[in-house]
């Protein structure tokens, strides 16, 4: 190569690199615009620091479904100012340890200390360390939305920034502690040590400090009152970031492990009427996201689906009156009352104990249990998915009988077998044994498939799932229940529960949370489950519920006890609905046992308490009756016969049932034939097929002989009748040779009474042979069945 080449293919690849310079140079700049520009955007509509608004954050509001306040979301205020010259150095070190280890160090924004705190996270259990420094969560809690978006960390960032510049480290620390929320209404660190300790910020000890530093990440769920384990646990991660921090010696460390948290507190509490439904608005808006902290502290607008009315009438009912006779302070309750159409919450009634009235967060019966459901089950899982899935009518046919499967004999309430039943008077008179077989009728996966349309998922769905007998992974709340069954009065619509409409925040914005509806049935499905429930609460096991004038739908259900009781069960329900409302009531102890447990007469509590709600809230209003669809037909059946009535059946005979339309109408009197994935179950009814199919071989070979040996003999005796006809005639020639006019009435006498002896003989052959021949009747083996069951029953309530 020569000189002059090798200059020009240096200045080309000194071009290219200055032109990748230059290009580099262009893209990192026109990156850093770019950035710049974006954070300008987010930044711009920063609000500004409010002196105000650091000293006192604004709290949130709940309101009714009318619109107007019911209370602050923490029931009564109370706040307690302190300066932080008044906190001891050592309560301060608690919140910082746990909140911000770096807080004298950084300058409003610590990368370093989310780098930290997401390893003290790793190797400590989640929230050990937060990620945000104190500076970013007072500005977070007193000017900006709870929403978890980008812009607004960017905004909090840019605050926080802003904030240290303005103010010492002293004072906002200050500003922290007088503002974050402690539960129970208190509002800052002052108000805290009064509420919980009955004692001054001064008088504090180490561990008293570390479980309020503990607090403000999740007031509600290290409520000390409520859930001491998980204070006590909560209070250790901070003694440990104490110690890790060496803010306090190791021994002083577990010293303060060692106090119970019981002994600690002082019991005081606020009181709220609408207390129980307060907690379920803030259960729910941190389901969907919100954070509690901000909850208390961000100046919420909340509206709610609230009926005070009714909730107070709730309340006052559920401690007990003369028509809701409860037989000790013991036995629990939980109703929640929504609206059939929408999924709106109006009441709950979350625990009988006037006194939890006045407890923030307390348990609730009416959301927070995991029951067994009893018969109220067999809409959602059985009779609804067969007429949804299989388009079965309200007449299909049921054999009620005795049904063992994997070694377990099933049984009804009364302990008797009825026969042939309709899915009606199945669901109507609580039958067990036509609700399993009609859920064992189900391909895999239906039962599950329509009860999750309904908002109940569940694990597993036995056989034993069919009458309500759930596992222990499973289980139901009256939220649950009233949610599912309203569905069958909404035309097959489902509304998620929901109590909160919309929030709105201190900027203006506003987030909408009704529940948006979802097919999860056909229209017929719906109004079929609903006409036979209808029936339950008119002539069935819901009759003490019914309430006059209110077209009304409903079921009952009971739950087995333990070993060692024999009148009585765990759990009674009622679930039932109207056009506009929709309630479901529980009732039982937390704990079961041979002391107590809901007797025959408890059992009717469910019913009473959801006649007595149902009416006060339906009081003031036009409640429509249930619209039949187009996709249902109404068909008069001949109850002889089974076959569709004709003008001549006897209308004592004419029963009126539903099928869905264009479905195919019973010409006869067809049971189900009961299908089942359960091995043992099917080698039991194939056996049972088998046997049955010999029994039909051997009746027929004993007609086929019959037939034959009457064949034979009817030959034998015209043989025999020819012979002696023959031999008559041969002597009656004989004689008329002889010339003897007189005949022989003997022989003629004795031939025609042979005659009619074969005659007599023959006619009883044939009439039983007519018979064999004729269909046998559809009631008569019915009959025989039931009676024949009905006595082994007898023997065994004798035995």
């Amino acid at each position: 190569m020569s000189k002059g080449t090798m200059k020009r293919s240096t200045r080309r690849k000194k071009r290219r690199f200055i032109k990748f310079i230059i290009a580099t140079f262009l893209i990192f700049l026109s990156l850093f615009i770019i950035g710049g520009l974006s954070l300008f955007a987010l930044v711009q509509d920063t609000p500004e620091l409010s002196e105000d608004q650091l000293q006192n954050p604004i709290t949130s509001v709940i309101y009714d479904k009318d619109g107007k306040k019911v209370a602050n979301i923490a029931g009564v205020e109370h706040r307690l100012p302190v300066s932080i010259d008044d906190v001891p150095i050592e309560v301060q070190n608690a919140f910082i340890a746990i909140e911000d280890a770096r807080f004298q160090k950084h300058s409003g924004v610590d990368l370093k200390r989310i780098g930290g705190a997401l390893l003290a996270n790793l190797e400590e259990g989640w929230g050990a360390e937060g990620g945000s420094t104190i500076t970013q969560q007072v500005v977070k809690n007193t000017h900006l939305s709870p929403e978890k978006t980008f812009k607004r960390k960017v905004q909090e960032a840019y605050l926080a920034i802003q904030m240290e510049r303005k103010y010492s480290k002293e004072q906002i620390l200050e500003m922290y502690l007088n503002t974050i929320y402690f539960g129970h209404g208190a509002y800052g660190l002052g108000a805290a040590a009064e509420v919980y300790f009955n004692k001054d910020v001064s008088d504090l000890t180490v561990s008293e400090a570390a479980l309020l530093a503990g607090l403000p990440q999740r007031p509600s769920g290290y409520d000390p009152f409520k859930y001491p384990e998980e204070a006590a646990d909560r209070r250790e991660l901070v003694l440990s970031a104490m110690e890790r921090h060496n803010f306090i010696s190791s021994d002083r460390a577990e010293e303060a492990k060692t106090t119970e948290v019981e002994s600690l507190l002082s019991p005081k509490q606020k009181n709220n009427s609408y207390q129980v439904f307060i907690d379920y608005v803030i259960e729910e808006l941190i389901a969907k996201g919100f954070e509690e902290n901000q909850l208390y502290n961000g100046g919420l607008e909340i509206y709610t689906t609230l009926d005070t009315e009714t909730q107070s009438y709730t309340n006052e009912v559920m401690t007990g009156t003369d028509t809701v006779p409860f037989p000790d302070e013991a036995f629990k309750a939980g109703v929640v009352l929504m609206d059939t159409k929408t999924g709106a919450i109006r009441a709950i009634g979350g625990n009988r104990d006037p006194e939890s009235h006045e407890v923030q967060r307390g348990f609730n019966f009416a959301t927070d249990i995991k029951r067994q459901p009893g018969s109220t089950i067999k809409p959602i899982l059985d009779y609804g998915p067969a007429i949804e899935y299989n388009n079965w009518s309200t007449y299909q046919q049921i054999k009620d009988e005795k049904l063992d499967i994997d070694g377990k004999e099933f049984k009804n309430y009364d302990g008797r077998f009825h026969g042939m039943v309709s899915m009606r008077e199945a669901l109507v008179k609580s039958y067990n044994i036509p609700a399993i077989k009609t859920f064992l009728e189900l391909e895999d996966e239906q039962a599950k498939q329509f009860a999750a349309n309904l908002g109940i998922n569940l694990e597993h769905a036995y056989p034993s799932y069919a009458i309500g007998g759930f596992g222990d992974e499973d289980g139901v709340s009256p939220l649950d229940m009233a949610g599912a069954y309203a569905a069958f009065g909404n035309n097959g619509q489902y509304h998620e529960p929901y109590a909160v409409t919309k929030v709105e925040y201190p900027t203006g914005e506003v987030q909408q949370l009704q529940s948006e509806g979802i097919k999860a049935m056909n229209d017929y499905t719906a109004y079929m489950i609903t006409d036979m429930l209808k029936d339950v609460v008119e002539e069935g096991t819901g009759t003490l519920a019914k309430i006059d004038g209110l077209p009304m739908a409903g079921k009952t259900g009971t739950t087995n006890p333990p070993e060692g009781i024999t009148n009585g069960s765990t759990d009674s329900w009622f679930v039932g609905y109207t056009t506009e409302y929709t309630a479901a009531v529980w009732t039982g102890y937390e704990t079961t046992s041979t002391e107590q447990f809901v007797n025959q007469e408890d059992a009717r509590i469910s019913r009473l308490l959801f006649k007595e709600i149902m009416s006060y809230a339906s009081q003031s209003i036009e409640t429509a009756d249930f619209t039949k669809p187009a996709s249902v037909e109404e068909v008069k059946i001949d109850m002889r016969n089974g076959k569709v009535a004709s003008h001549h059946t006897p209308s004592s005979n004419i029963v009126t049932e539903l099928f869905v339309k264009g479905t195919t109408i019973p010409t006869e009197y067809i049971p189900v034939q009961k299908q089942t994935t359960n091995e043992n179950a099917k080698q039991q009814e194939e056996k049972e097929k088998e046997k049955e199919q010999a029994e039909k071989k051997k009746e027929q070979e004993k007609k086929e002989k019959e037939k034959e040996e009457e064949k034979k003999e009817k030959t034998e005796n015209e043989a025999n009748h020819k012979k002696e006809k023959q031999e008559s005639n041969d002597k009656n020639t004989s004689d008329r040779d002889k010339k003897e006019e007189k005949p022989d009435e003997d022989s003629n006498s004795k031939s025609e009474q042979k005659d009619k002896k074969e005659e007599n003989k023959k006619d009883p052959k044939d009439e039983h042979s007519n018979q064999t021949e004729q269909p046998d009747s559809d009631e008569e083996p019915n009959n025989k069945d039931e009676s024949k069951e009905s006595e082994e029953n007898d023997n065994e309530e004798e035995d």
